[in-house]
This record gives C-alpha cells, sequence and structure tokens, in this order.
C-alpha cells in the first residue's frame, strides 16, 4: 500500500469504480465497453493511477448505473477530505 493511500482522492475514487463495477458483476473490460473508455484506463483508475475528467467520472457513473454523487458518497472517496 502506497504512503497516504487512504486521503489519495484517486485511490479512493478508484476503489469506489472497483466496489460497483464488482456489485454489477461487470469485468473492466465490460465497464470500457458501456463507458467508450480503453480497459486499460479503467484499470488505472481503479488502482488510483489516473485523475479522470469531470466528462470522464461522469461517463463511468452512468456505465455503471448510478449517479455521480453516489459514487462519491456511497462509497467513502468523500471521507478524504475529512482528513
Amino acid at each position: 500500500m502506497r504512503e497516504n493511500e487512504r486521503s489519495d482522492i484517486k485511490w479512493l475514487f478508484g476503489r469506489a469504480v472497483r466496489k460497483r463495477r464488482r456489485e454489477l458483476d461487470l469485468s473492466q473490460e465490460e465497464l470500457a465497453e458501456r463507458a467508450g473508455l480503453h480497459r486499460n484506463y479503467i484499470s488505472d483508475i481503479e488502482r488510483g493511477d489516473r485523475n479522470p475528467s469531470l466528462e470522464n467520472i461522469q461517463k463511468l457513473a452512468k456505465a455503471l448505473d448510478t449517479k455521480v454523487s453516489a459514487l462519491f458518497i456511497s462509497y467513502g472517496v468523500d471521507d478524504a477530505s475529512e482528513e
């Protein structure tokens, strides 16, 4: 685990995407196809190695059948701001 990983907004967002994707029983490839993004990009997001644009966050939320706000609130991404 990287230093400061728990408070890294990119890592927390990636964890939220992975958790929601798994709830829907989707592969990274299936999610990428739904969102119109590359599978490697999805992998990078889930590892916290990418800082996705607002447009791509919106695409991901739609592909994950959820709201952008739900990705942040329901999966603990907003917890990073409390530290």
